[in-house]
């Protein structure tokens, strides 16, 4: 299977412009990322899309390829979409690599790729929620899942609801299963999905993957062991900074 790499860049960042390019104990946030996913073994091929010209030159500078995509993308996935139709190459799967996870680790994308065997249509991981406080916190999404660890439901709520257990044993009650949010979509898939409608789930709980889900789309879950560090804010990477000791 072949399977390329698409990091989405943008620097119109409302919560925190210019993110791709912050600085990070001397590399930016982007050759953080390129750096780590160059690591992966199961990747075909490696690009940036990006909207803005800045990044644009950065990439080229850091040696990965770059492609310009439109300004007005509502996601990550549209952007992913846009860039494989630009590239018109035979790729079989896309995998969208978040732009904004610089200590991703490199195995995580290998653990994505090994699903990729033409049935699966999206892919992506979860991690196993071991805290009340990560249960219950409505920044982190948790999985609903059938009996094939494919998705049910996505919710910023922890569900399901355990019946007669007081609240702060529920994560040592059940298996709760959090998001990490890095995608892989089967190349058909993708340019099919960029072309839904925003659906009334997705409006409900600001998650593009329940519209998704509610056109009968598959999403095959992937447990992995290494925890989504997400910089959405500086606050956000002040905090990994020193979880991270840098």
């Amino acid at each position: 299977m072949s399977i390329v790499g698409i990091i989405p860049s943008r620097y119109a960042s409302t919560r925190f412009p210019g993110k791709p390019l912050v600085d990070i104990n001397g590399k930016t946030m982007l050759q953080r990322v390129v750096e780590q996913a160059q690591q992966a073994d199961l990747l075909s091929d490696l690009y940036v899309a990006t909207d803005d010209e800045r990044i644009f030159k950065h990439a080229e500078d850091i040696g990965v390829k770059v492609l310009f995509t439109k300004e007005n993308h509502p996601s990550g996935t549209d952007r992913c979409a846009e860039a494989i139709q630009k590239l018109n190459k035979p790729f079989d799967y896309v995998l969208n690599i978040q732009g904004d996870e610089p200590f991703l680790n490199p195995e995580q994308i290998n653990e994505l790729c090994q699903v990729a065997n033409g049935h699966t249509e999206i892919a992506t991981q979860m991690v196993l929620c071991n805290s009340q406080e990560l249960l219950f916190d409505n920044g982190e999404v948790k999985i609903v899942l059938n009996k094939d660890n494919e998705a049910l439901y996505f919710s910023r709520l922890p569900l399901p609801f355990i019946k007669g257990v007081e609240e702060k044993y529920w994560h040592s009650t059940y298996s709760y299963f959090r998001h990490v949010g890095m995608y892989m979509y089967r190349a058909d898939v993708l340019q099919k999905i960029s072309q839904l409608s925003v659906s009334p789930l997705e409006k409900a709980e600001s998650l593009e993957q329940l519209r998704w889900l509610e056109n009968g789309y598959k999403i095959k879950c992937v447990a992995t062991k290494y925890e989504s560090h997400c910089i959405d804010t500086p606050e956000d990477l002040e905090r990994v900074l020193k979880f991270m000791n840098l």
